[in-house]
């Protein structure tokens, strides 16, 4: 079972910026994808960015789009998001997790999850 160890939480003023980083203890299954959830509270877990491994191709949730970055090392088992520009509503517990890209992400793999806070 592959171990996936998030860091990078913290608090920032809105319009601040913050980097989540996510490693995995090894590469979870071939033509895997990494990529990260949230859930602010009271609500519902919902899709971020996620990156594939095989490609380096991208996606990322309309809500983020143009604020965020995600990424990979070399050894494609480091993901970071880069965000920018935050808001208030970026607020929440952030989960890496590593799964498959097709037309969507499908996670099965899961992180502990690191917290976000963004202030108005």
């Amino acid at each position: 079972q592959v171990k996936l160890v998030e860091s990078g939480g913290g608090l920032v003023q809105a319009g601040g910026s913050l980097r989540l980083s996510c490693t995995a203890s090894r590469r979870p299954f071939e033509g895997y994808s990494m990529g990260w959830f949230r859930q602010a509270p009271g609500k519902e877990r919902e899709f971020v960015a996620a990156i594939r491994s095989s490609d380096s191709k991208t996606m990322y949730a309309d809500s983020v789009k143009a604020r965020f970055d995600i990424s990979t090392d070399n050894a494609q088992l480091t993901v970071t998001l880069q965000m920018n520009s935050l808001k208030t509503e970026d607020t929440g517990d952030y989960y890496c997790a590593a799964g498959w890209m097709g037309r969507a992400f499908q996670p099965v793999a899961w992180g502990q999850g690191t917290q976000v806070t963004v202030s108005s």
